[in-house]
């Protein structure tokens, strides 16, 4: 029987600071101070690629006086200088530990009493080792002509951009002041900008871009990005911003969108969206994710723009981002499954409230074969099949996949269907008040279902009677929930009538109209199921395939690369040269990684040739990935 220590089940009420540390991941000692506010000032110089400036940090003591030393994280920086209380003190940077980095000590001359603030201000900049940033020649960018940079700090990479406790147990305020000779946006409300001012610091030709975020937010939605941008309205609340050659391409596709969203989430959700502003940050192709949801702008794939809003679902899904990961926070990546399983239930909710309750299922069961694929590709015994995983001393980008997403919804929408949905829903809302502002983990997460309903004896019996050991901490894939399958049935036939014709030539004669009606997710169904016998399709099927539905010619890279990949496994040598050339064109690793794995299985020279001549491209967290899947941990 799994049971967490005391400490941690423990459920404080809203004010109380938990001082016991609960994530692995880090090396500061935030059990003894805590980062109440974060004021960020970076100079990005494109040309040496790195931020200069520094970092003021705000901590409260959490003990009495007992703690001459604070321990931050850091990773590959440049630390020039430290104050504290505007007093120069002694430093120190310690040995490397693995994908976690340095220790930085600062000492103190005497203990802070508990509850007394102390500003520590560290002048720094990043390297070219930085793991969070990505910089971008013109030559990389859509119009040729500006060099742009993004960063991607979850999960644990915002300490090399700027020391920090960096754990989602720990969240501040921000100020932003960002000087870029290009258009800025950060993870906060724009509150200006201005030109250089001689004597100021920076260089001419520069404007300093200020920001607030007045909602307190871990460090790994820390979030800039710089480059030659343009901004559109989509909404009465909302903005895209994109290169000025992608602008009106970008509008179309998300117009109108993110209002029906909100309308949608609000429906069944409180408390109202708090974080004013909801804007989408298209960005270049290299992004390694579908989106990030980093506060006030989305950073989000190019991907999502199809021409058909067929993928503006990944919206949704960063939009619900804004109440669980943002408002309400795992307080480790250990916990990370009450990040994206709510998530993504609260995505499928929007799906069915606009839609109809058969998208909902529909959706569900796209995401059911993405974690049959994770659960296949880990092993059913891995550690990082469970719910609740161990991760002291591993790198939670290794353990990322779409269990926490899709294991996380179906434990979600299991206790919906074990409550029924009346009462479920009376418990949506008092969730997220009682942690907003706040990191939980799952045991709280518990104790919080379980006290709601305490009043009620038949779901209090259900509950008690509910195996919560079971849910959190078994491996593999959980029971799979009744879904709707009237959405799917018809690409589940078609599939079948292709898996008849591997086998019978007269078996079934493939025509356009097979797929007519068919929205997008349907066809991403259908290539999913032929995925699985993919390797007795001859490559002559899998050439007829794509040229009788255009799967050959789509736009739409959520079709062509599963397209591709049946190519691959069917060793389709046609598909070979085409899924090169599109691993150098997007870096979202949904696609790049399954699709380098099979090319690699297929093809290995091409493979290691595609990834050295693209490795630049990608993001730093994606090459990464990649050559752990190519060349395993060197």
């Amino acid at each position: 029987m799994h049971r967490a220590p005391a400490a941690m089940v423990t459920r404080p009420a809203p004010d109380v600071t938990i001082n016991t540390p609960r994530d692995p991941n880090t090396l500061s000692n935030y059990h003894n101070f805590r980062t109440r506010h974060t004021k960020a000032a970076f100079e990005i110089d494109f040309q040496k690629k790195i931020l200069n400036g520094g970092v003021v940090l705000t901590l409260e003591s959490l003990t009495e006086g007992e703690s001459k030393e604070i321990v931050l994280d850091t990773s590959y920086l440049n630390v020039k200088a430290i104050k504290v209380d505007a007093k120069e003190v002694e430093w120190n940077i310690g040995e490397r530990f693995n994908a976690y980095g340095c220790p930085l000590s600062i000492k103190l001359d005497h203990g802070i009493e508990k509850g007394k603030m102390v500003e520590v201000e560290i002048t720094l900049s990043t390297t070219e080792n930085c793991t969070a940033l990505q910089w971008m020649s013109p030559a990389q960018t859509s119009n040729k002509k500006h060099p742009y940079m993004f960063s991607q700090c979850q999960a644990i990479h915002a300490r090399s951009v700027f020391p920090c406790q960096d754990t989602p147990d720990v969240k501040s305020t921000f100020d932003f002041e960002i000087r870029s000779p290009l258009p800025v946006v950060a993870s906060g409300l724009p509150t200006g900008s201005r030109d250089y001012e001689p004597g100021s610091n920076g260089a001419p030709g520069t404007l300093l871009y200020t920001f607030s975020q007045r909602v307190p937010i871990p460090s790994y939605l820390f979030a800039l990005a710089s480059g030659d941008l343009a901004s559109a309205s989509i909404g009465p609340r909302s903005t895209v911003w994109t290169g000025p050659e992608e602008l009106l391409a970008c509008q179309r596709e998300l117009d109108g969108e993110i209002e029906q969203y909100m309308m949608a989430i609000e429906s069944v959700i409180s408390p109202p969206y708090a974080w004013t502003q909801y804007n989408a940050l298209i960005l270049p192709a290299s992004f390694p994710y579908g989106g990030m949801e980093n506060p006030v702008w989305t950073f989000a794939t190019p991907s999502i723009i199809s021409g058909d809003k067929q993928n503006v679902d990944v919206i949704a899904h960063e939009l619900s981002h804004s109440w669980s990961g943002n408002l309400v926070t795992s307080c480790s990546w250990e916990h990370f499954w009450l990040n994206e399983g709510w998530t993504t239930y609260l995505e499928r909710r929007i799906q069915g409230y606009l839609h109809g309750d058969a998208h909902f299922h529909f959706s569900s069961i796209i995401g059911w074969k993405a974690l049959e694929d994770s659960v296949e590709r880990f092993g059913a015994d891995h550690e990082f099949t469970k719910l609740v995983v161990d991760l002291k001393g591993e790198d939670p980008d290794d353990a990322f996949s779409s269990v926490p997403y899709e294991k996380g919804f179906a434990a979600l929408f299991t206790l919906d269907n074990l409550l029924g949905r009346k009462k479920w829903d009376q418990f949506i809302p008092h969730y997220f008040e009682t942690f907003k502002f706040r990191s939980l983990d799952s045991y709280e997460f518990k104790a919080c279902l379980i006290d709601f309903f305490a009043k009620d004896e038949e779901a209090s019996k259900k509950l008690q009677e509910f195996d919560w050991d079971k849910l959190l901490y078994t491996p593999g894939l959980p029971p799979k929930p009744e879904f709707d399958d009237s959405l799917v049935k018809v690409c589940f036939k078609l599939a079948e009538s292709w898996k008849n014709l591997a086998k019978d030539s007269k078996a079934f004669k493939p025509a356009e109209g097979d797929i007519e009606g068919w929205v997008a997710n349907q066809s991403v169904v259908f290539l999913e199921k032929v995925q699985g016998f993919a390797e007795t399709l001859s490559p002559d099927l899998v050439k007829l395939m794509g040229k009788t539905y255009q799967y050959d010619q789509s736009q739409n890279i959520e079709l062509v690369s599963r397209y591709y990949s049946i190519g691959l496994k069917a060793r389709y040598q046609e598909v070979y040269g085409p899924a090169a050339e599109l691993l150098g064109k997007i870096g979202r690793m949904k696609f790049v990684r399954p699709l380098f794995r099979l090319l690699n299985e297929a093809d290995r020279d091409l493979a290691v040739k595609t990834f050295e001549q693209n490795k630049d491209f990608y993001h730093p967290i994606c090459r990464a990935m990649v050559e752990k899947d190519l060349f395993g941990d060197k």
